[in-house]
């Protein structure tokens, strides 16, 4: 089973990797944006990861095969750009779907092989999933998927515990990586599908004031809006 955890961690990088390199055809970055975007996604979460939990050196720094395929990716992706441009709004979130349940198990699995606690397993295995996206999101502006209202680190975290639990109750390694990679996908899934979001706890409302209407004035309003100002001011003035 390390060889098959091996290919799972190398299908996620390729997968975070290919989101990056959407992201920024949509953003209209250059090649070296597109690398650039393509790495923190591919390896900014198993980074943080392994310099949480103090493993030196990372894990891309002894094994470089991480860059080669990500180097592959992007090299692959500029041949098909033509292609990867004319692929519909919802394949990133697909894909990053599929990242997302990915690292996930192989963040909570490298923490449990380290011997620490199932729940710093679980953050582990979060971080691993959700830091390298907020990165790529930040750098192209976005707001991160994980700070929406949508269901994305809650997903992550269903899987690592689920992954947790059932290597605590002795199951057979493929089987914990099996129901971990369902779990965390498939909650993730359905919330893109049916738009699935946590409860927001708005305790105080604030109303908008008038300058910060989303409804820019038209010209016709703005010259309405300056008589009536200077209305205004000529009536204090009488006053």
């Amino acid at each position: 089973m390390t060889g098959v955890v091996y290919w799972l961690d190398m299908a996620g990088v390729i997968v975070f990797a290919l989101s990056g390199v959407i992201l920024a055809c949509r953003s209209r970055m250059d090649p070296f944006g597109m690398l650039v975007l393509a790495a923190v996604t591919g390896i900014g979460g198993g980074t943080l990861r392994d310099l949480v939990l103090g493993i030196r050196p990372v894990f891309w720094v002894s094994d470089p095969s991480y860059l080669w395929v990500i180097l592959a990716t992007v090299g692959v992706s500029l041949v098909g750009f033509h292609y990867i441009h004319r692929l519909s709004r919802g394949f990133l979130p697909i894909a990053d779907a599929c990242g997302l349940a990915l690292f996930t198990v192989i963040g909570t699995h490298k923490a449990l092989l380290l011997g620490t606690s199932g729940v710093v397993a679980v953050l582990m295995g979060m971080m691993t999933g959700v830091a390298g996206g907020m990165i790529r999101d930040m750098l192209a502006q976005r707001v991160p998927m994980v700070l929406r209202e949508e269901i994305y680190a809650t997903a992550a975290m269903a899987g690592g515990i689920a992954y947790v639990v059932l290597q605590a109750l002795g199951c057979p390694l493929y089987v914990s990586i099996a129901v971990a990679l369902l779990v965390t996908l498939g909650l993730r899934l359905a919330a893109i599908h049916w738009q699935l979001a946590l409860p927001v706890f708005a305790w105080v409302t604030i109303p908008p004031k008038e300058s910060d209407t989303a409804t820019p004035l038209s010209t016709p309003q703005k010259a309405k809006e300056r008589v009536r100002m200077i209305r205004r001011e000529k009536g204090k003035t009488k006053r």
